[in-house]
């Protein structure tokens, strides 16, 4: 099965999601969460640490990973691993390939025309929004 994490950022204010805007397909010039392909044998939390620093520069002492939801498409053979972390504070952004914005949790993430993913980030937004006040230790 191929298997690829996804990454659920909230800034420190837990008001904004931390997307990347694509420069390539899938998904050319749309937003997406940041994630990418989960290597042989890698752990799942590790290769979404990983991603994370590649794409953003931001690194486990920033942050803290749960695992938020997964994903299965049995007819592609894929799984995708969401995970969801909040800042503990403000950070400058590496970007790797595709530009990085803060996009507010107000948006309309079920716009297809600005996010990619035919709607299921903002499936996961609103899943999120049920639960959010279950995630974070404050």
């Amino acid at each position: 099965m191929k298997q690829y994490n996804l990454l659920f950022i909230l800034n420190k204010e837990k008001n904004a999601i931390l997307m990347c805007k694509r420069t390539s397909n899938p998904y050319n010039g749309k937003y997406n969460m940041c994630g990418g392909k989960i290597e042989n044998n890698e752990a799942l939390l590790n290769s979404a640490y990983r991603e994370l620093y590649e794409e953003t520069g931001i690194t486990k002492n920033e942050i803290t990973l749960k695992p938020f939801m997964d994903f299965i498409w049995h007819q592609t053979n894929t799984k995708m691993h969401v995970f969801v972390g909040k800042l503990q504070q403000e950070v400058s952004l590496i970007e790797e390939i595709h530009p990085l914005y803060w996009i507010p949790l107000s948006e309309n993430f079920f716009d297809l025309k600005l996010f990619a993913g035919e709607g299921n980030i903002g499936h996961m937004v609103e899943i999120y929004r049920l639960v959010e006040g279950e995630l974070f230790d404050e």
